[in-house]
């Protein structure tokens, strides 16, 4: 899932200083799932907003919704006229729900401004009850049937993919003596499943093509395409 944090209510407020409307947007996606840009986030901030207007003796209107997800076409378009009729959206969604929005905001007749209330942080795991753990960059490229179901791009400080610098101590990783080597991860999940010989593998020069490095990427699926 996607993990995000809510900005700074001083950063938030800066965006929309000169908006006397204001939408708060929410999505009941990952946002909602790490308590970052659900329902009661939406009420929470619009909640500050509002009391922060009225400390200054501004005159501003804030409303809250909250649709099923904003990286979607089809639930933001069905949002149209809440938006229309604001000066500004304060979104709650991950960065890739900020750009749609602001695409279709785009396209209405005056301009309106969609700002983020969010900074999306990576795409992580449950590690337990509130917490979360980065698992994968997306990097479009994956090998984690060579590393034991333990990725070496995301997990290890460095991203190294042939092995451990060797700077390790006790299972740690010399950048932090708080997070776990994810090559001694690997070395000793793939120890369990009988399968050292694939610590022994060279893998060629990483293609980072399929990462960012290759530039926007786009997953189509013509059978889905109408």
């Amino acid at each position: 899932m996607i993990v995000g944090d809510l900005k700074p209510i001083e950063e938030i407020e800066a965006s929309i200083r000169d908006c006397p409307r204001v939408l708060v947007l929410g999505c009941r996606g990952c946002v909602t799932v790490c308590n970052t840009g659900g329902e009661k986030e939406v009420s929470v901030l619009a909640s500050q907003l509002r009391i922060a207007s009225q400390a200054r003796r501004e005159q501003r209107e804030v409303r809250e919704e909250t649709i099923e997800r904003q990286c979607d076409f089809e639930y933001i378009e069905a949002l149209l006229p809440q938006i229309s009729d604001v000066d500004a959206v304060v979104s709650l969604a991950c960065g890739a729900g900020v750009q749609h929005v602001a695409e279709v905001a785009a396209g209405l007749q005056r301009p309106i401004q969609v700002v983020p209330g969010v900074n999306t942080t990576f795409l992580g795991a449950a590690l337990e009850q509130g917490v979360w753990g980065e698992r994968c960059q997306g990097c479009g490229n994956c090998v984690l049937e060579i590393t034991g179901g333990i990725c070496p791009i995301a997990r290890c400080s460095k991203s190294l993919l042939n092995g451990p610098c060797g700077g390790s101590s006790e299972g740690k990783c010399e950048i932090d003596p708080e997070v776990d080597c994810a090559w001694q991860l690997i070395y000793d999940r793939l120890s369990v499943l009988g399968k050292l010989e694939n610590m022994t593998r060279v893998l060629p020069t990483r293609d980072w093509s399929t990462s960012r490095d290759g530039g926007p990427r786009t997953r189509v699926i013509e059978e889905l395409r109408k």
